[in-house]
């Protein structure tokens, strides 16, 4: 069974930067799309952004869209989420996931526990 850690997150002012670091252990997780899903107090789950297995494709949420970016190491069974501009509505649990291209979350297969992300005013 696989296995993905969030880390990274924490409290920052509005219009800092963050990244976070997904790290896969336990299988290869070079063959699947990964993906960052959010969670807001009180909020569904919703999506954030995703790169393909071999990292050459990516997209985004219209909430993070040129804010944020995802880069992956395949080599290191690592993604990133790099996030930048951010705001107080992007507070949340911050998942990362890994799952077919293009996939719902409930077609999703592997799920982090996810790391706290707040951003003060």
């Amino acid at each position: 069974q696989g296995q993905l850690v969030e880390s990274g997150g924490g409290l920052v002012q509005a219009g800092a930067s963050l990244r976070l670091s997904c790290a896969a252990s336990g299988r290869t997780f070079s063959t699947y799309t990964m993906y960052w899903f959010r969670q807001a107090p009180g909020k569904e789950r919703e999506f954030v952004g995703a790169i393909s297995s071999s990292g050459g494709d990516s997209y985004y949420s219209n909430s993070v869209k040129g804010r944020y970016t995802i880069s992956r190491d395949n080599a290191r069974n690592t993604v990133n989420l790099q996030m930048n501009g951010l705001k107080p509505e992007d507070t949340a649990v911050y998942y990362c996931a890994a799952g077919p291209w293009r996939a719902t979350a409930r077609d999703i297969p592997y799920w982090g526990k996810g790391t706290l992300v707040t951003v003060s005013s």
